[in-house]
This record gives structure tokens, C-alpha cells and sequence, in this order.
């Protein structure tokens, strides 16, 4: 599979003053295959290594040498370790401090030597104090598969036009429509988990895929009580188990009695950093006022919570075939839609993304900023493109541009854009074409 993250990592390797690079993600999201594959595409040798596995390299850590570790991880895998044309994996490094602590020795004394660390708990490992290195690693993260990876998976002739220069793709899209939106609806149902879509690709089985992704979800809950104390395990897990009840909620506003009667953020909130730095949740804080940035007038008091992998929250919501793809008015359907546009838009967007009420009664699903300037965004799940809360947005603030997306067709009717949601991952490519109409 194509995943874009390997061009990220093919710019890690030709910068001259690199750091050891460190990749982070949820489990299952596709960090060791990326990591062998990218190992086997640009270098000579891959030494590969997973403390989650083998004690037997931690022993190698126990020095501080790194032209030491290096002489005995070689003998450990038989397989030269040579600054340049070897790329040293070192896998579930969270399962070894001493490791991790010796990426600033390799940044400092063996700056020619790839190094890449990985972990799918490193999330909640790294935001100890003092967990790593500061300033002597570089920090990526991974995600499950875009909407844009997914397409080239299941179909590489229509990711082709797909990923065309942004102004014909817009130009051709009327041919194309209804082809990208039904792949849009499989991916509401499959997500972007690799084994998932695989899965897919191989048998068109949707039962197949579900059971791939019940086994996910029963791993999720298993690594509470592998990582954490009875207490913040059940925790975790209560929240964890709520996500699609606060999802469906009229407001869906994070409700800590919701969880538990009587719950209190004092309660919940290490469970939900925990939970949000493992990699399983997405946050997104309300705004006081639409300015930018917005980070300088986020409600901490106000979230709402999203789950990582629009696949994994249909099967735990039990969503069906039919309720996506044909049913319009079925309440979880906008959530879901939210969660699907949360989850394209954040790896790319400049800063993190924010909702906004605008009143008590009316409230835009997300804030955006571009360039330095807010964006209001409104989510449809369907072509019931109603939207009191951006109509009032614009008639007050009077916006450049104010962005809809929906299963309509691409439109421009100033400042209102109508975005298909099938265009989300293309988004800054869109707006960049706005700025030359």
C-alpha cells in the first residue's frame, strides 16, 4: 500500500543534519510494515529490532556508547550496521527507557547512522517529563490510511485523476462523482486501518473487515489494563466505551456525568490524556471567539472527543450499510461525518482544528485556520445542505470564504464553498485554488 509517510521519511533520509527520527501512532496503524519497507526501498541493510518481542537488545542499551550498542546489535542480528547504507529500527522502543534515552548519544556522536524508533503506546510514553531527548530527536506521527491512501489501495486508475492538478480535478469532477462517492461511503464503513483495508481489497467481505476491526477494538482495551492501574484502566475504558453515546448526543459537548452519574472532571481527565496520547482520541476545543489563532482562545472546560479511525467508530457504533449509504436523517450520521472530516483535516491543517457556538442554539461543527485567518467549516452528511448555524456565522462576521462540505458537488457561490466531503484530504490544495479564482 502507498502510504504518504514515506515521503516524509525519504526527506528524513537526505537531510544532512538529521536527528534520529521517532514514529508514533496507535497500534495497528501500520508503523513496523512502513517502517521495513521504507528500510528495504532506500538502504543496503535494515537491522530491525523490537524490545516488545526480545529481551536480548536491551542488554546492548545497558552501555552508552552508541558506537558500542551499534558493534552488538550487529552481532545480535548479523546484519552490518553501516552509517549510510543501514537503517537501524528499533521498534516498541517504549519497552526499553535506555534505548530511548540513547537516541541523543546517536544524534550527537553518530549523526551519519539512520535511526528510526517506533512505539504504539510511544505517545503516552513520551509525555512523561524528561521521557526523551529534547531537541535531539524528530518527531512524526502516523494515522491510519486518508480517504486519498485509501483510494489508491482500491483503485489505482481513479486515484490517478484523483490526484491530478487540483483545478482539472475540480474541472473533471461532474464525470467522476458519484464513482468517489461511493468509495467515500465504503470508507465510512472500513476506515483507514491497514490489515482493514486489505482485508477489503482482497475478499469485498465486509464481515471479514468487521471482524478485523472487532479484534482492534478488543486489543484497545486490553493495553488499558497491560499500561495502566486497575483504576485508570476502568477508567479509560468507561470513557473509551462512552465515545459513541457522547458522539450521538443532540450537543456533543464531552459530558462527564454522561460516563458516569455523578462524574467529575477530576475523575476522567488523566483517562482522557492518556487516551489522547496514545493515539485513540482526537480533541477539539471549543473557541470563546472566532479569531485567529485560535489556540489563544480555546474553553479547556469545553471539548468534544472523536475516535482516530472512522471505520473502527462505525463497527462500534454498529452502524449499517444501508444507514450510510442511504438513509439521510439518522441521528449519528452528522457525527460520524464530523469524525471523517476531523480526521482528514487534522494531519494537514496549519493548526489544530476548533468548533464554535455561535449561540446556544446554533454552532458550527469546526473552526479552521488558514494562513492566519479563521475559516468557519459546516459538516452534512448528506445533500441536506441546511445550515441556519454558517448562515448566521456569515452574516455577522462576513467571512472570505465560509466552507460546506456535503455529498453535493463542488460550487462556488462567494463566500459560501461547497466542498464534496470526498475532497477533504485535497483541502489546502483546494483553498490554495480558491485564493487564484
Amino acid at each position: 500500500m502507498n502510504r504518504k509517510m514515506m515521503t516524509e521519511l525519504n526527506a528524513w533520509r537526505l537531510t544532512p543534519n538529521r536527528k534520529p527520527l521517532i514514529l508514533r501512532g496507535a497500534r495497528q496503524v501500520g508503523k513496523t510494515w512502513l517502517l521495513k519497507t521504507f528500510g528495504n526501498t532506500y538502504f543496503k541493510h535494515v537491522a530491525y529490532f523490537s524490545f516488545d518481542r526480545d529481551d536480548k537488545p536491551q542488554i546492548a542499551f545497558i552501555n552508552k556508547d552508541p558506537k558500542r550498542i551499534v558493534e552488538q546489535l550487529s552481532l545480535l542480528s548479523g546484519t552490518p550496521i553501516i552509517e549510510g547504507e543501514t537503517l537501524l529500527i528499533l521498534d516498541e522502543i517504549q519497552e526499553c527507557p535506555n534505548a530511548l534515552n540513547a537516541l541523543k548519544y546517536f544524534c550527537e556522536e553518530m549523526p551519519q547512522l539512520h535511526v528510526v524508533a517506533a512505539g504504539s503506546l510511544l505517545g503516552t510514553f513520551l509525555a512523561k517529563p524528561a521521557a526523551y531527548p529534547v531537541g535531539k530527536v524528530t518527531i512524526k506521527e502516523i494515522v491510519p490510511m486518508d480517504f486519498e491512501e485509501f483510494i489508491a489501495a482500491l483503485d489505482p486508475d481513479l486515484t490517478t485523476i484523483y490526484t491530478s492538478e487540483i483545478s482539472t480535478l475540480i474541472e473533471n469532477l461532474p464525470l467522476f462523482h458519484q464513482r468517489l462517492l461511493d468509495l467515500y461511503h465504503h470508507y465510512l464503513l472500513i476506515g483507514g486501518m491497514p490489515e482493514a483495508v486489505k482485508c477489503w481489497c482482497a475478499t469485498k467481505s465486509l464481515k471479514e473487515v468487521q471482524e478485523i476491526q472487532d479484534n482492534l477494538i478488543t486489543f484497545y482495551e486490553g493495553d488499558f489494563g497491560k499500561y495502566l492501574d486497575g483504576l485508570h484502566a476502568a477508567r479509560v475504558l468507561m470513557v473509551f466505551r462512552n465515545l459513541v453515546p457522547q458522539l450521538a448526543k443532540e450537543n456533543e459537548k464531552f459530558i462527564y456525568s454522561a460516563v458516569k452519574a455523578g462524574g467529575r472532571a477530576r475523575e476522567f481527565e488523566v483517562a482522557i490524556e492518556w487516551a489522547i496520547s496514545a493515539g485513540l482520541f482526537m480533541r477539539v476545543f471549543n473557541l470563546s471567539k472566532p479569531e485567529c489563532p485560535h489556540q489563544a482562545f480555546e474553553k479547556l472546560n469545553c471539548f468534544k472527543l472523536f475516535f482516530f479511525d472512522t471505520g473502527l467508530l462505525c463497527r462500534m457504533a454498529r452502524v449499517s450499510v444501508a444507514q450510510i449509504i442511504t438513509t439521510e436523517d439518522f441521528q449519528f450520521k452528522g457525527p460520524l461525518t464530523e469524525n471523517y472530516i476531523l480526521q482528514q483535516l487534522s494531519p494537514c491543517a496549519e493548526a489544530p482544528l476548533h468548533y464554535y457556538s455561535i449561540s446556544e442554539r446554533h454552532e458550527l461543527d469546526f473552526m479552521l485556520q488558514h494562513k492566519g485567518h479563521p475559516i468557519p467549516v459546516e459538516v452534512k452528511g448528506g445533500n441536506n445542505v441546511s445550515a441556519r448555524s454558517l448562515k448566521n456565522y456569515i452574516e455577522k462576521h462576513a467571512p472570505k470564504i465560509a466552507l460546506r462540505f456535503s455529498e453535493k458537488g463542488f460550487e462556488i457561490r462567494n463566500p459560501l464553498i461547497s466542498v464534496p466531503l470526498y475532497l477533504a484530504p485535497r483541502l489546502n490544495e483546494v483553498l490554495d485554488y480558491l485564493e487564484g479564482k
